[in-house]
């Protein structure tokens, strides 16, 4: 089980103290809560790709490779890639250097973003949405996997013998995770591949993303890569401790009540008792997110969201020192219990390259005349 925590990178102003960060100083935030992640012992690192303020990772593969230089366990990932306005050439080609540069320490989560007007910024159309994320990630396995690419689709000018370069490291492409929140295409693609699927859980009342995983489960298996339960799927989450639920509550309500995503609706408690939104002590936290294997079955990643909305780096350095002694060593333990020896574990580059070897191994050799 993978535990790790995503960032969206908005600037956004404290309410506390009306001052809005610089995006300079939002980029060197994002970089110093990755770098505390890999120090907690958290696996997974992940930043959004935006183009639009208030946001700032607008190149994820710039801001990771600078992280890849300074750590050397955590993996590197996106939450999400936006399959549907970036070219696919350049995905195949941005994503292997970072791989090479990060000795394999790299994956991925397709998405098709949820902002109407980056689409025309880059020359596509929304209402093709959906269309452009299956045709431009077809396009993309195969840049991966074959060294000559001819290529012609609906929505690119076609490819004569193209060869991506870098090659992916050791041949083996970064694993994908097609992320979504509401798209049951998507869930259906990322079956089709046999890929992860990341429900963001957050926003939504448990029982939508229960159907969506489900779904993505029974196509999994549908499409011969293993049982149901064998799928690999990850979640999101929002959250927020201190000591004891009072003081939590407290110091987070004005950051929820002047979120760009939550605020000016339901109340903070409302937003608690109908979503994955946990604000508590460490053991509420633990309790909130172990009924997620209850919910879901047992998955594989589990990534936080803990720097949104105006959170001083200061509070969010502080919740990650809580995360890392209180809460991810319950949380390692219990997901444990119980878990079937035929659930695996989220695949990795090395784990990749050892199935290929041990696969190559095992063929037989050919019979000589």
């Amino acid at each position: 089980m993978q535990f790790g925590i995503f960032t969206v990178g908005d600037v956004t102003p404290d309410p506390t103290t009306s001052r809005t960060p610089s995006e300079n100083e939002r980029i060197k935030a994002m970089v110093a809560v990755a770098l505390k992640a890999e120090e907690i012992g958290l696996d997974v690192f992940a930043t959004g790709e935006h183009h639009n303020p208030p946001f700032v990772p607008s190149s994820p593969t710039t801001m990771l490779g600078y992280i890849a230089a300074r750590t050397e366990r955590i993996i590197l990932s996106t939450s999400t890639t936006l399959i549907t306005t970036n070219d696919p050439v350049k995905i195949a080609e941005d994503y292997a250097m970072l791989q090479h540069l990060a000795d394999g320490r790299v994956d991925l989560m397709m998405g098709r973003g949820n902002t109407g007007p980056v689409y025309p910024w880059f020359g596509q159309d929304i209402r093709q949405g959906i269309p452009l994320a299956i045709e431009n990630y077809a396009l993309l396995r195969e840049l991966w996997r074959k060294d000559v690419v001819n290529w012609e689709g609906r929505f690119r000018t076609p490819l004569q013998s193209f060869t991506s370069t870098p090659r992916p490291l050791d041949g083996i492409p970064p694993f994908v995770w097609h992320g979504s929140i509401r798209s049951p295409e998507i869930a259906e693609q990322a079956a089709y591949y046999g890929d992860g699927f990341f429900a963001n859980n957050i926003f939504w009342p448990k029982e939508h993303f229960i159907r969506l995983i489900t779904l993505y489960r029974q196509r999994y298996a549908h499409y011969g890569h293993g049982t149901s339960e064998q799928a690999i799927v990850g979640l999101g989450g929002h959250i927020f401790m201190r000591k004891n639920s009072q003081d939590a509550i407290r110091e987070f309500r004005p950051y929820f009540d002047n979120a760009p995503v939550y605020g000016h609706g339901p109340s903070l408690e409302e937003f608690m008792a109908e979503t994955p939104l946990t604000v508590g002590s460490p053991q509420q936290i633990i309790d909130k997110t172990l009924t997620f294997r209850d919910a879901f079955g047992h998955y594989q990643r589990q990534l936080f969201l803990m720097d949104h909305a105006g959170l001083p780096l200061k509070t969010v350095l502080e919740q990650l020192d809580i995360l890392g002694e209180e809460v991810l060593p319950v949380l390692r333990k219990e997901f444990a219990v119980g878990r079937p020896a035929t659930v695996p574990d989220a695949p990795t580059h090395a784990s990749l390259l050892a199935r290929r070897d041990a696969e190559a191994s095992a063929v037989p050799a050919p019979v000589l005349p």
